[in-house]
């Protein structure tokens, strides 16, 4: 059966509803939807034929980029020869046991096991489920609640939507559950006493770590999660010293580190981990998006060798771990991963984050920095992000929030460039693939410009 264009955006209209969007507009057709139909490289093609250089990958996550065949003919090799049998009991198949050699192979030292599962939120619910797990096994079964930081994004779910930090996320939905916390975000920009340094202010915000420690009791909380670099929140490189600082409260009141690195992971930084960029020493690391450049759903919980020899000494005791979902490791998924590690190393992603995404930065600065509303230009790796205020000097955000933001997106789009509004504010996010060339980097800078300079003037 033959569907024309129009047909096809009245079925999505008409029968889907769509992630973190407006149901109502999108239903009655108020907002034109955008149907993907191809993409290559860096840039996607819609139904219209209309082009974009994609400035965010996606979400975070086509990290080598679209239209590689070696990902596509590895999944279609996988679905002939096997297309899924499950991982429970010890069952296994090849391209998991084979992925699971490349991520340890990998991962930072200390780290021993990866569980698979399909997307970030459920690697993090897997975390969380083996942090409790753990601390039963130790004889500690009050260690039980996690300490998450406001702004953060860990997932959609329950426990990992409990753990995520954007209000919008929580309200009308009776999240967070009991039992979750929130500590502040390592943001400079929005200290709310404008006249600490940045040393001040980090001190500050461990104060206030260690003061919610104290008050809910260590002896009740299991473990602490965090992005290595913030994404959703803003795209936040945490201020220098801030790791080392919250691993010592962490160490010292024997509180597991989640170092959740579905951004992070593969390449983000401009190291293959979050974790080594930043010396981490997390207990789990959570991995999904770039995996797979999105390919296929797949993510994963790599587990610490301390917790794994008490999830061991647990089962020799107690017997089956009792926790598995169906499609854990599935063969094709595991395939895509498989290919795209191989293409990470052959292409030299990593590499190219480390040496495009500070050309990226430098350019975006040379393009808005002196702009009278842009507030801040921060970024880490291939992730960057401009943040805009009413007034910087008095540190005067527009309101309502987002009211900018969303604009100079619109504005780059008709430029033919896609990039993200983020959330808690009005911040544009970049977090282009990974496969970015610099000429293409210029091309983000330049077209944020002209946007910018539409939306709210030229710098004086």
């Amino acid at each position: 059966m033959t569907l024309t264009n129009d047909v096809l955006a009245q079925w999505d209209r008409d029968y889907l509803l769509h992630p973190t969007t407006h149901t109502a507009n999108h239903a009655r057709g108020d907002v034109p939807g955008r149907i993907i139909m191809g993409g290559s490289g860096s840039h996607v093609t819609d139904r219209d034929g209309n082009t974009f250089l994609d400035g965010f990958a996606a979400l975070y996550c086509v990290n080598a980029g679209y239209g590689r065949s070696e990902i596509a003919d590895a999944m279609a090799e996988q679905a002939h020869q096997l297309a899924f049998f499950h991982s429970f009991a010890g069952q296994g198949n090849e391209p998991s046991i084979t992925l699971a050699k490349m991520i340890m192979d990998r991962a930072p030292d200390h780290m021993a096991r990866v569980y698979f599962g399909l997307s970030g939120s459920d690697a993090n619910e897997t975390n969380v489920k083996l942090a409790w797990h753990y601390n039963i096994l130790r004889g500690k079964p009050e260690k039980r609640k996690i300490i998450s930081r406001w702004r953060a994004y860990h997932g959609s779910g329950l426990v990992s939507g409990s753990m995520t930090g954007l209000k919008g996320y929580h309200a009308r939905f009776n999240l967070p559950l009991d039992g979750f916390l929130h500590t502040d975000a390592p943001h400079y920009l929005r200290r709310e006493d404008g006249a600490q340094t940045e040393a001040e202010y980090l001190d500050h915000v461990i104060a206030r770590l260690e003061a919610l420690i104290e008050a809910e009791g260590a002896d009740t909380i299991a473990a602490f999660i965090g992005e290595p670099a913030m994404g959703t929140g803003g795209i936040l490189p945490p201020p220098e010293g801030y790791w080392p600082r919250v691993q010592e409260v962490l160490n010292r009141h024997d509180i597991l580190l989640i170092a959740d690195e579905v951004v992070t992971g593969f390449g983000r930084t401009g190291e293959m981990f979050g974790s080594t960029y930043y010396g981490l020493k997390p207990d789990f690391i959570t991995i999904a998006k770039g995996l797979t450049s999105a390919y296929a759903p797949l993510s994963g919980s790599i587990i610490s060798r301390r917790v794994f020899d008490v999830l061991m000494k647990g089962s020799d005791e107690f017997g089956v771990l009792s926790h598995g979902w169906t499609y854990s490791a599935h063969p094709v998924s595991c395939a895509a991963g498989v290919a795209t590690l191989k293409l990470i190393d052959s292409m030299g992603l990593v590499e190219n984050a480390k040496t495009t995404g500070p050309h990226l930065l430098a350019r975006l600065r040379e393009a808005v920095g002196s702009h009278p509303n842009v507030a801040e230009v921060r970024g880490v790796g291939l992730m960057a992000a401009v943040e805009f205020m009413e007034d910087p000097a008095q540190r005067k955000w527009f309101s309502p929030p987002m009211s900018v933001s969303p604009k100079i997106a619109a504005a780059m789009l008709r430029r033919g460039v896609i990039v993200r509004p983020m959330p808690e504010g009005d911040i544009i996010g970049f977090a282009p693939p990974l496969c970015l060339t610099k000429s293409e980097a210029d091309r983000l800078a330049d077209v944020l410009q002209d946007a910018v300079h539409e939306v709210l003037g030229q710098s004086s």
